[in-house]
């Protein structure tokens, strides 16, 4: 009996070495506003990256990155790049949905960003009914570990047009198709819906990407991912989502609900997953 159980725990152990842990998170880190009095980002964003750091972040997309906040992360996470443009000129200006990588252990290849429209992708507009021009930015990433390539893709969502986040979800998949072919797929991001919205499953239920929420053997969902500055924190509510394809498979899923002094590095949690692949 002892020969067979150290046979099996031999046969588990060689099966868990192969397999690569990663991980992954989606977190809005709230704009610069002087009209955030108590919560500005020269205040907190040495909190926010001690958070990443302490919680070992290794691939994350951002929303509501503006280049001087990205700049600021950058000088705190030295270890990591990121790619991404800005929504209102595809160079510097406006917010970023940008995806920071571990250059130790991430190389990127093929990246871009397009915009979240029925009519122009390629250069700055507002699609459908939205309010504000949105945008999509992903990578084609290989892991170095493992030698494997997979896409990550980082939105964020109209916070008004009910039409522009059905269409957004659609538009991505289609996106995801055509630059990563068969390529494993992340997608993160803001997407200003929750998991009982239409959008949504048109995501979760699209038989292509699903909810890491409902793949992941341990849960830790202490409330909702949004907060306003502790303001209007729920029960439940995700408007913060990670969606994967396989092979990848989810070990953790946690809202993260670190705060500093009774204070919060912004007016969302960030959600993070630990992913396994061979």
């Amino acid at each position: 009996m002892k020969k067979i159980i150290i046979t099996l725990s031999l046969i588990l152990s060689i099966g868990f070495s192969f397999a690569q842990q990663m991980n992954v998170a989606t977190f809005n880190i709230r704009m610069k506003s002087d009209g955030d009095v108590g919560n500005l980002w020269q205040d907190r964003y040495t909190h926010l990256t001690d958070l990443i750091k302490f919680h070992e972040f290794e691939i994350f997309g951002v929303q509501e990155a503006f280049k001087e906040q990205l700049n600021d992360m950058s000088a705190k996470l030295p270890n990591f790049k990121y790619i991404g443009v800005g929504r209102d000129d595809g160079a510097d200006k406006g917010e970023h949905s940008s995806i920071f990588y571990d250059s130790r252990r991430f190389e990127v290849g093929e990246s871009g960003t397009f915009w979240l429209s029925a009519t122009d992708t390629k250069t700055p507009n507002k699609g459908w009914d939205a309010a504000l021009p949105r945008i999509c930015t992903w990578g084609i990433f290989k892991d170095k570990k493992n030698g494997k390539k997979f896409i990550f893709m980082n939105t964020h969502f109209d916070h008004v047009g009910v039409e522009a986040r059905k269409e957004s979800a659609k538009l991505i998949l289609t996106k995801a198709k055509e630059l990563a072919k068969n390529l494993p797929l992340i997608l993160t991001g803001d997407f200003n819906i929750d998991e009982n919205n239409e959008a949504y499953f048109t995501l979760s239920k699209s038989g292509v990407v699903e909810d890491t929420y409902d793949l992941a053997d341990i849960v830790y969902e202490p409330n909702s991912s949004f907060n306003s500055w502790g303001k209007s924190i729920k029960e439940k509510g995700r408007i913060d989502h990670i969606f994967i394809t396989k092979p990848f498979k989810v070990h953790k899923y946690g809202i993260l609900t670190d705060t500093y002094m009774g204070k919060f590095p912004s007016d969302h949690f960030p959600v993070y997953v630990e992913l396994n692949w061979k």
